[in-house]
């Protein structure tokens, strides 16, 4: 049994060194920009572009694989996203990293789409579901162990520019010692936004509205810990529990959802998530303690609607339709991350807290969105729903990781 996973072991090894850097890098230059007094517009800007590389990486990325090969293609993305970090810890400039962060955020997706689809083609129909989840633990661990790794340096110094050039750099060993098979070319991503608005018009905004919350806490919340005070390894610390929150409560919350309409659970979530952080902003802890008690409670309930969005859209769907809607919403959200660090930003002109008003609105116009939704359509069948299921962190997924959810039906693998 153990020799069937021996493949599936190898990729998802170089997944985690992937992630690991991503994770680290993505604290990293935030609290190296705050240390060198770059505006928070421009630390805003440097989410946007990532996002915005990312997203277009999503469009372009297979049209490389296929000319170069998955392996030569995947040693390319991450010898890239190596140089790029390296080049981010020699040349301390804010316009500079902006551009930088659109080149990490294209390979990012690049690298990510060609171990998402390795994993999709080793996986089988019997063990799709604890590849998926396998996947979905290696992510948050990763992410979190290269975060908490802030903690282990000194960010006024390069040596954790270097530390992330050299986990880029180990991310390809598994893939490219790889004997495994090559897999099948990567398809072409594609944007229906007609169709995901007739699907679900509540899934449609809400991961747009998703989006820009997530997008700017991801990019300014460790400048926001900067801003009041409290110690380097209290924002590892801060950063990573709110996405291990969100993750620990997808599946209750998941749960919930399954007996009931869908649409109470992701408003009460997101009105939930809004309130924790109007409290945040009145309150403005500034106890490291306190900070993080109070920003994992936000992402407990924050880092859950994603999964509550897209369950609620495949309730709505053929199951022949999963992949083409998972993506759209995928590519979706990663509209609205470019969004959210330009409104987190400038709200934070009024304080460090004001971060957690650009939160609070989208998740409130999210919570009323929906029970508008309520009175205007009817729910689905309890019988009719798709069982939920949790998805991996979406700084970490492209479109072609939803062939790996194990809903998805055989004739979409590859």
């Amino acid at each position: 049994m153990l020799a069937a996973y021996k493949p599936i072991l190898s990729l998802l090894r170089g997944t985690a060194f992937l992630l690991a850097a991503s994770g680290l890098h993505g604290l990293l230059l935030p609290l190296r920009g705050q240390e060198e007094g770059f505006s928070t517009a421009s630390l805003g800007l440097m989410g946007t572009a990532w996002a915005g590389g990312f997203v277009a990486g999503c469009y372009f990325a297979p049209r490389l694989v296929r000319r170069a090969g998955h392996v030569r293609a995947f040693g390319t993305f991450a010898a890239s996203a190596a140089i790029v970090a390296l080049l981010t810890g020699l040349w301390i400039d804010a316009f500079v990293w902006i551009v930088l962060r659109a080149f990490t955020g294209f390979v990012m997706a690049g690298a990510f789409m060609v171990i998402e689809s390795w994993l999709n083609e080793r996986a089988t129909n019997e063990n799709r579901g604890t590849v998926f989840g396998m996947y979905m633990m290696v992510t948050y661990g990763s992410i979190m162990a290269g975060q908490m790794l802030v903690a282990a340096g000194d960010v006024r110094n390069a040596s954790l520019f270097m530390v992330t050039g050299i986990l880029f750099c180990l991310s390809l060993i598994p893939t490219a010692v790889s004997t495994a098979a090559h897999p099948k070319p990567l398809q072409d991503v594609s944007l229906d936004l007609k169709g995901l608005y007739a699907n679900s018009p509540v899934s449609f905004f809400a991961c747009l509205l998703i989006g820009v919350a997530n997008g700017a806490w991801g990019t300014l919340g460790a400048v926001y810990g900067a801003r009041i005070g409290i110690s380097t390894a209290e924002i590892a610390l801060m950063m990573s529990l709110v996405v291990v929150a969100g993750a620990a409560m997808q599946m209750p919350m998941g749960r919930i959802s399954d007996k009931t309409d869908r649409r109470f659970v992701l408003a009460a979530a997101a009105f939930g998530a809004a309130l924790v952080g109007v409290l945040i902003y009145f309150i403005a802890p500034t106890s490291g303690v306190w900070v993080i008690v109070m920003t994992a409670a936000y992402g407990a309930l924050a880092y859950t609607l994603y999964s509550l969005a897209v369950a609620h859209a495949n309730d709505h769907a053929r199951p022949e339709e999963f992949v083409k809607l998972s993506g759209g919403l995928l590519l979706l959200y990663g509209f609205g991350t470019m969004i959210g660090p330009v409104v987190g930003a400038t709200l934070m002109g009024l304080s460090p807290e004001g971060l957690f008003l650009a939160t609070a609105l989208a998740h409130f116009a999210l919570a009323g969105y929906t029970l508008l939704r309520i009175s205007r359509r009817a729910p689905v069948p309890v019988e009719a729903r798709e069982a939920f299921n949790s998805l991996p962190s979406e700084r970490g997924v492209t479109p072609e990781a939803l062939r790996l959810d194990p809903r998805t039906p055989a004739e979409q693998e590859g």
